[in-house]
């Protein structure tokens, strides 16, 4: 299979779900065939646990033999453990916003505290007053009103308890960073990162320096969220146009 037959295999970030992908999968075109699920924790179904073991045991079900794997922030992070444990199904990987986790240990230990505290407060309360709150998150700001109306509609699919639960087992924090793996990476990476995102953009850079077949794409205008404010790009790069 060539990358111009490729399925991509979507995968997307903390509070939202498969269906955040819709304006990319638009303008990827009628023909590309496209596979987003919903990850454990997000969306109606809230499946659990939600562990990387059990996330990753989904994507090999749901995903076809070869596919190109694209990921956004907890997606992406997700996205380079499937992409080291399945290196023969997956052809190419695509990391937007993405990290390989926090490599300090004490700092680890410290944003699972974080995480856990803000779990804790999800779980008390209703999905909506979450939603408004999450949107607010600085690394978000910037999206479109209409972009950000889709996100935050996207966001009431899924229940407090869900995300709770998903923080809890995908967060930073819970994950095993995997820096000193990322040279075992053998297929293509493409990396997509916002101009207006200088965190993530650092970390891409670094990144870029261990993996042995890596392009860094600094999409012009955009933050974080690069696939929801720039679909149309975020498709060319995965086109390779």
């Amino acid at each position: 299979m060539s990358d111009a037959d490729s399925v991509f295999v979507l995968l997307h970030g903390f509070t939202n779900t498969g269906a955040s992908w819709q304006p990319v999968i638009d303008a990827l075109g009628p023909h590309r065939q496209t596979v987003a699920p919903d990850i454990g924790g997000h969306g109606p179904e809230a499946r659990r646990p939600v562990t990387l073991e059990t996330v990753l045991g989904d994507l090999e079900r749901v995903a076809p033999e070869r596919f190109a794997l694209c990921g956004y922030s907890m997606g992406g992070r997700i996205a380079l453990h499937a992409a080291l444990s399945m290196p023969d199904r997956v052809q190419r990987l695509v990391l937007i916003g993405a990290s390989p986790g926090i490599a300090d240990g004490p700092e680890r230990s410290a944003r699972r505290e974080a995480d856990e505290r803000l779990a804790t407060e999800i779980e008390g309360l209703e999905i909506e007053t979450f939603a408004r709150r999450w949107a607010q998150t600085p690394i978000l700001a910037g999206v479109a009103p209409e972009m950000a109306a889709a996100a935050h509609a996207d966001r009431l699919r899924s229940t407090p308890t869900g995300l709770a639960a998903a923080l809890r087992g995908l967060g930073t924090g819970a994950l095993t960073p995997v820096w000193d793996r990322l040279a075992e990476l053998t297929m293509p990476v493409t990396m997509i990162v916002g101009e207006r995102d200088a965190k993530f953009t650092a970390i891409a850079e670094q990144m870029a320096m261990a993996i042995p077949d890596a392009q860094l794409h600094v999409v012009p205008g955009a933050g974080h969220a690069v696939h929801l404010e720039r679909p149309d790009a975020v498709a060319e790069l995965l086109l390779g146009v």
